[in-house]
């Protein structure tokens, strides 16, 4: 199917700075951070779906959402089956570390839009050429703030969300460097850092 992930990721992304990764955490607490972070403003949330049974958690985060109009993406969507798993939870949209086409495709196919994962500019640009005009970055902070400015010569049109590492202190660091959203987890569950970001 003909799908503009840029157009879909350019709404959802649109004034946001942050999203919230909740991995391998209870429904009942993801869904009770995810309405934290909501609260204080921020609207992005991702659940990882790596492993069998994380799903409940996104399911519920889903379920959460839904009278707010919020969407939330189901994240390390590696195969196939993961873009099923998280299609039958609700998911609005799809996250992967890495760049698979053939994930790409079938995340697609599913009516959910992918962001998938770069480290590299040859990434990058296959991200590119296959229709992507926002790529996660990832690992963020091994890669450091030095590598979004390289990226911004060659690449001037991609977008980047910057996951991995980056400390609630960073975020101006990386997105003056060129990120537009920085993915942040455990940090964000610390009521003292949400605060932090909102002040």
């Amino acid at each position: 199917m003909t799908f503009d992930q840029g157009e879909f990721f350019d709404r959802l992304f649109a004034g946001q700075r942050v999203m919230a990764i909740w991995r391998g955490l209870p429904a009942e607490e993801t869904v009770e951070l995810s309405e934290r972070v909501w609260d204080a403003g921020f609207d992005l949330v991702e659940v990882p779906i790596g492993k069998p049974g994380q799903e409940a958690a996104l399911a519920a985060a889903v379920k959460a959402a839904g009278p707010s109009g919020r969407a939330v993406g189901a994240g390390t969507v590696v195969s196939a089956g993961h873009v099923e798993r998280a299609a039958a939870a609700g998911a609005a949209y799809t996250i992967a570390p890495g760049l698979n086409p053939a994930v790409l495709e079938a995340s697609h196919a599913a009516g959910l839009p992918h962001l998938p994962g770069v480290a590299t500019a040859s990434e990058v640009g296959l991200a590119r050429d296959l229709g992507c005009t926002w790529v996660k970055v990832f690992p963020a902070s091994t890669l450091g703030p030095d590598w979004f400015k390289a990226m911004h010569g060659p690449f001037p049109d991609m977008k980047f969300v910057a996951t991995g590492g980056v400390g609630p202190d960073e975020i101006d660091t990386y997105i003056k460097a060129g990120a537009s959203v920085i993915g942040m987890g455990s940090a964000l569950a610390d009521p003292a850092n949400l605060a932090k970001l909102v002040g």
